[in-house]
């Protein structure tokens, strides 16, 4: 785009790396990092084709997470430190719930930029996308498993909101385009920034475990009105409810009754019980992983 991002950071006097994966932009971008005595530095690559499942070397403007922060002169810190990194950019809007995922997954896994620590992200994505992230119990087809596990991920905090007008996307047909929704409101670009909660894994969520959570929750969605009561049974657990009601959740409650606190504390008790087990979750898994890499 023209760069409104990267100067709006210059001004602010920080320090700036800019992923840039258009080479025929690289000049001038390259010319102003010689200007700016070291502020900036300019890297060919793309900051959301990192790291890609692939065999052999990796072509640019792909890139693998070691190298850019090799390049950048970034080491790794704890989970629990001070945020390492801040990044700023826009969501491909052609791909974007399909990059949602494949950044969750990088975040509860603690791989590709994770690996170095809690990277905060502040990009632009869909109004549509900022309401089905933020929804809670209650707010119909908006609150989905993308909402449980980004908000028991992360915290989230819309940053600004921009008209779609204010961004020429496509003149072919003389209009914008704008991703179309149905069921919930698209009139912005919405600034959001993501900041992984440093006690995400204080309790018995782990990185190790963290893929069998993410599909557990998949799966409670997959029927968003059934009972718990019914999906623990489904899966052979906790068929007396003492479970349940050692978590003081409702018999009655319905996949889309709980909160994300509910299905991270459900999650944890499971793990803590002798009556899990995680081998029905393993193919699943595998299919999920293969279809959104």
């Amino acid at each position: 785009g023209p760069g409104i991002l990267t100067r709006t950071l210059l001004n602010a006097g920080v320090r700036v790396v800019a992923l840039e994966s258009n080479s025929a932009f690289l000049p001038n971008l390259q010319s102003l990092e010689n200007s700016l005595d070291g502020q900036l530095k300019v890297i060919y690559g793309d900051f959301f084709r990192l790291d890609p499942l692939v065999t052999g070397t990796v072509k640019l403007p792909a890139m693998c997470s070691d190298k850019l922060f090799e390049t950048m002169g970034v080491a790794a810190v704890p989970w629990r430190a001070d945020v390492p990194v801040k990044v700023f950019g826009f969501l491909p809007q052609k791909k974007e719930r399909n990059t949602l995922w494949r950044l969750l997954f990088a975040l509860y896994e603690c791989t590709s930029i994770y690996k170095y620590g809690r990277v905060e992200l502040n990009i632009f994505i869909s109004e549509k996308e900022y309401k089905v992230l933020t929804a809670k119990p209650g707010e119909g087809r908006a609150y989905q498993a993308l909402s449980v596990l980004w908000q028991v991920g992360c915290e989230i905090r819309l940053l600004h909101m921009e008209p779609w007008s204010s961004f020429i996307t496509n003149l072919k047909n003389g209009g914008l385009a704008v991703p179309k929704s149905t069921y919930l409101p698209n009139d912005h670009l919405c600034l959001v920034r993501l900041t992984p909660h440093q006690n995400l894994f204080a309790g018995g969520l782990k990185p190790t475990n963290s893929s069998t959570f993410i599909f557990m929750v998949k799966q409670c969605f997959a029927k968003p009105r059934s009972r718990l009561t019914d999906r623990l049974n489904s899966w052979s657990l906790d068929n007396d409810g003492k479970l349940q009601r050692e978590l003081e959740i409702p018999k009655s409650a319905e996949m889309r009754n709980l909160y994300p606190e509910d299905y991270r504390r459900l999650f944890e008790a499971l793990q803590n019980s002798n009556m899990f087990t995680e081998a029905w979750f393993h193919d699943d898994i595998l299919e999920t992983i293969r279809n959104i890499n």
